[in-house]
Formats: C-alpha cells, sequence, structure tokens
C-alpha cells in the first residue's frame, strides 16, 4: 500500500537556484553534498521544524528518494511548500552535478 503522491522533480529538471534541504544522515552528508545545499537529518525533522529555510518551494533529496519523499508528505501535510528530488544525490552525482565535502576528502555518495 502506497501513500499520496508527493510533489517530485527529476534531478535533470531542477531549477538551477533550487533550494535544497538533505535530509541525509550527519555520516552521509559529511561524505558528500550537493553545494549550496543546507542540511537537516530526517531524524531530526520534527524537533527542529523552526530551522527549515522559507524558501518556496524547498526540494527534498536523500541518497535514492525515499527518506525525501517522507518528509516532502511530512511538510506537505504541514502546509510547507516542498518537492521530493526523484532518484536524491546517487541520480544528482550520476549525472555529473557537482558534490563536495566540508572535510577536504573526496567527495561521494554513501
Amino acid at each position: 500500500m502506497t501513500g499520496p503522491a508527493v510533489p517530485a522533480v527529476p534531478v535533470a529538471d531542477l531549477p538551477p537556484d533550487a533550494a535544497l534541504l538533505d535530509v541525509r544522515e550527519n555520516d552521509e552528508w559529511e561524505a558528500g553534498h550537493a553545494p549550496g545545499a543546507r542540511h537537516l537529518p530526517m531524524s531530526e525533522l520534527t524537533a527542529r521544524l523552526d530551522e527549515l529555510p522559507d524558501d518556496d518551494p524547498l526540494y527534498v533529496v536523500c541518497r535514492a528518494g525515499g527518506r525525501s519523499a517522507r518528509v516532502v508528505a511530512y511538510l506537505a501535510g504541514q502546509g510547507y511548500p516542498a518537492v521530493n528530488v526523484d532518484g536524491g544525490m546517487q541520480t544528482w552525482a550520476a549525472q555529473g552535478r557537482e558534490v563536495v565535502t566540508d572535510n577536504g576528502n573526496p567527495p561521494e555518495i554513501i
């Protein structure tokens, strides 16, 4: 049984100025993330809702798209304009988009 469909966009169709919220866990973020993305792990989301940026829409990304879809469904239920990034960071990297780290290590998607 599946839940209601959530707004989604393929990585290839993301606007150049898309406001990205990465909901992966800390180790995944540290291994590699999109430049300019903001980080708020899914496991901390409900406790940190006040930290959500006020972008409209907010593009939510995880490793493959599953966690971000759940976050988008939750945020939509709260009336927050969020869109799931289909394929997540795996597709982002596979399409040759830039992946960065904050610690100087070579970036990877884990």
